[in-house]
């Protein structure tokens, strides 16, 4: 029998939970020539501002024994040329669930980021980046605060009327339920969960950082089982969708995030290191169902 591998996010079907995460996949076009894009539930798109940023200075990566710090800095074009040029791109070649990743210094610049990303008919849903630790002024510090972070919450929702208003949340926080009511209560339709973990590594010769920024995020499997507790915290506390994100690297991960109340799965880093693992993963759930006994993803999600 197949298996029924759709789920919804506010509405939004989509034909797997299966979702490269935020930076890493770029605009979705860079990968289009190499594999079949159509068999993602989703892409959400590299992290976006207001204004064009070069990002921060070099070495912005450095690798760990189970994951990665990067402290790119959003990189990014600006949001005119997403939704002028790279959205219309994708949308010519991809059916799927598209993912505006929206990030701000102000809750002004947000909400005027967002204004524009809404006016966008080929963006599906608007994933605000409240959570980035890799820029000064921005991202984790609107993140890291119940006030803050609804304060962002509120500002994007007042420009979003036309799609789901999805809030990434921090890990670096002391309660992560509380920033995540906080901004359920400011308007937010659901929440992706989690972003990376504040990090360093030293170069013991040279007696500095590897990093040109100190610090930078940690992703990759280290983090998976805290996203995870994260995930089933949250989804207990609120009453709207969660995309579970952080150390995702195979379908067993995918069901696990969904059995802990995620209805959808963002793969982060993995897909540095595997630009192929969102397909394989795919192609890996419905054997995984069987051997679980489940006709239907949606069986699973919230189970534990």
């Amino acid at each position: 029998m197949v298996k029924d591998l759709t789920t919804k996010l506010c509405g939004i079907t989509l034909k797997n939970p299966v979702i490269p995460a935020s930076g890493t996949f770029g605009f979705g076009l860079e990968l289009a020539g190499d594999m079949d894009l159509g068999v993602l539930g989703g892409i959400s798109l590299k992290g976006t501002t207001l204004e064009p940023r070069l990002g921060n200075p070099t070495p912005r990566i450095a690798e760990c024994s189970a994951g990665m710090l990067n402290s790119v800095g959003l990189q990014n074009p600006g949001v005119r040329a997403l939704v002028e040029e790279k959205v219309p791109a994708l949308r010519k070649i991809y059916d799927g669930c598209i993912i505006a990743n929206i990030s701000g210094f102000s809750p002004e610049e947000y909400e005027s980021c967002c204004r524009i990303a809404d006016g966008c008919p080929g963006i599906d849903i608007i994933e605000l980046n409240i959570s980035c630790p890799n820029v000064h002024g921005g991202g984790m510090a609107f993140g890291t605060s119940a006030k803050a972070a609804a304060g962002a919450t509120a500002a994007a929702r007042r420009a979003v009327s036309r799609k789901p208003l999805f809030v990434k949340l921090s890990p670096n926080v002391s309660d992560i339920v509380e920033i995540a009511r906080a901004c359920e209560d400011a308007g937010a339709d659901g929440l992706t969960l989690v972003n990376t973990f504040l990090g360093m590594r030293i170069d013991i010769f040279k007696r500095r950082p590897i990093l040109a920024n100190g610090t930078g995020g940690l992703s990759g499997p280290a983090i998976f089982p805290v996203a995870l507790r994260m995930v089933h915290q949250v989804s207990r506390a609120c009453g709207i969708p969660v995309m579970g994100c952080g150390g995702v690297a195979s379908a067993e991960d995918v069901v696990e995030m969904m059995m802990a109340g995620a209805s959808a799965v963002q793969v982060g880093a993995e897909n540095l290191r595997n630009p192929f693992v969102c397909p394989e993963i795919v192609a890996a759930l419905p054997g995984l169902m069987e051997k679980l006994g489940i006709q239907s993803l949606t069986e699973i999600i919230g189970c534990v």
